[in-house]
């Protein structure tokens, strides 16, 4: 009998990632240039806290208003560095894509739903930010939480990335956590003699 196959889920997840990802940026950018302060409050839990969509934007020469990216990684980490940074890191996610189309070629990866769902994820993140870092030299990122701390502005691609990850420390500890009676098993004992 021939085993399920994954792969579907993989792809899947990673295209939906990369969409979601996509179009949630040019949407709220574009609906937030038009929109006083560039902020939409989704949840306001305390005055200026909660949980908000804020696009920052810089003024072209011909007055057009062209977002502020950020070309450092999660909490600007390396911000200041500028193009290298943004080129860094753009190197760094094309590998990490190519690691992981590699890896989705496995031929055991196909037969395990956990380990697709996260890889499609990672992937899709992945993709996600490498095109703002082609396109537009730095990330878009525009949701903002606000409430008992201040956390770093985010985007969906930043969304799959960490929901991928979780998913893949989940995968790695929930699938160790399985087998482990068994391989602690003595020689020659099996689960039929059990019964």
């Amino acid at each position: 009998m021939e085993e399920r196959s994954y792969r579907a889920l993989f792809w899947t997840l990673a295209l939906l990632g990369l969409a979601a990802d996509q179009a949630s940026k040019y949407g709220v950018y574009d609906w937030l240039s038009r929109v006083e302060d560039h902020t939409f409050v989704i949840l306001r839990l305390a005055p200026h806290q909660g949980f908000q969509l804020h696009a920052q934007f810089l003024t072209a020469a011909d007055g057009r208003l062209v977002p502020y990216v950020n070309q450092g990684a999660l909490f600007s980490f390396l911000r200041d560095h500028g193009d290298a940074a943004n080129l860094g890191f753009a190197a760094i996610s094309l590998l990490a894509a190519v690691a992981v189309v590699w890896w989705s070629r496995q031929k055991g990866l196909a037969r395990d739903p956990w380990l697709c769902a996260a890889l499609g994820l990672i992937l899709g993140g992945t993709l996600g930010n490498l095109y703002d870092r082609l396109v537009f030299s730095g990330v878009r990122d525009f949701l903002h939480w606000n409430y008992l701390f201040d956390f770093a502005v985010f985007n969906i691609a930043d969304s799959c990335l960490v929901c991928g990850a979780v998913l893949l420390l989940f995968q790695a500890f929930g699938t160790q956590t399985a087998t482990t009676p068994s391989a602690a098993r003595p020689a020659g004992v099996s689960c039929a003699s059990e019964n």
